[in-house]
């Protein structure tokens, strides 16, 4: 069990926070984060070991090939077991390049999407090993998306 390395991968702000609320869980295990400069990410990763992807990342084509290329580089050189995120933009380059390696993919949608489902759910829905809803209304969004609470 404590062989498991993990890569969280998360954009700034909301998403970041998702996954932080789930410490209890990751801390366990060998991991690393894949995020961007900020002072939310200075402050709630201080201990944390960070790589920093470009931004910014939402629908910017440019920025998602150099984080694909990013991806490539530091996924082969970390072999993590498992990538989670819960998005933005900086998440589907890298679980593509993940998937393509063999790793294994969770995908959680924000807790905030209840109208309608985010891009990068919709883009990673076809490779993930599971996708996870944090709320029941989101489920009509995906074929095999699962509920099993929320985060906050």
């Amino acid at each position: 069990m404590n062989n498991l390395k993990i890569c969280l991968v998360t954009s700034r702000g909301g998403h970041l926070f998702q996954l932080i609320q789930l410490q209890s869980w990751w801390k366990k295990y060998d991991r690393f984060w894949i995020t961007f400069h900020g002072s939310d990410t200075d402050s709630l990763l201080k201990n944390e070991r960070i790589y920093y992807a470009y931004y910014p990342e939402n629908r910017n084509v440019i920025n998602a090939i150099k984080n694909s290329f990013l991806a490539l580089r530091i996924l082969r050189k970390e072999r993590p077991s498992l990538l989670i995120s819960c998005g933005a933009g900086i998440c589907p380059p890298f679980f593509y390049v993940g998937k393509l390696l063999g790793m294994k993919l969770i995908y959680i949608e924000p807790y905030d999407f209840v109208a309608y489902p985010t891009l990068s759910g919709k883009l990673v829905e076809p490779i993930v090993d599971e996708l996870l809803v944090q709320h029941k209304k989101q489920l009509k969004f995906y074929k095999h998306a699962k509920f099993k609470g929320s985060l906050l």
